[in-house]
């Protein structure tokens, strides 16, 4: 049994000549209260920066399609309330937040009629042209 122990303090004598005192130190001889208070706030910082970027790569199901909801914005989420259509460009989000409808059905049914539009009209509300 001896013979472990002045093996094991052999290795700590080597290990202190390689590497230095702070080597063969215990971690708990340096550890105090405000050193733990600020490991567990770094920790905490970590943990919510964690959980922020895994929100951005969670994927959303968009008509059969997994996209990062990195790239999408709750506003470039809507359909067109007239055709069903997904905004595929600028324009079909522009037309969407003005007119509430895509861009297709802006030229269809809106362009020169736009007063009727804001009054409430729509193509599936049985009215015709």
């Amino acid at each position: 049994m001896s013979n472990d122990y002045d093996q094991i303090a052999a290795i700590e004598k080597a290990i202190k000549e390689k590497y230095g005192d702070d080597a063969i130190a215990n971690p708990k001889s340096n550890w105090n209260e405000e050193k733990e208070k600020e490991y567990l706030e770094q920790m905490r910082l970590l943990y919510d920066r964690n959980n922020k970027r895994e929100q951005y790569t969670e994927k959303v199901d968009v008509n059969g399609i997994k996209i990062s909801k990195k790239l999408l914005n709750r506003e470039s989420l809507k359909n067109c309330p007239v055709c069903g259509a997904f905004p595929k460009s600028v324009k079909d989000d522009v037309s969407l937040i003005k007119f509430e409808c895509c861009s297709k059905c802006y030229i269809q049914y809106v362009e020169g009629r736009e007063e009727r539009w804001l009054k409430g009209w729509r193509p599936n509300n049985g009215n015709s042209l």
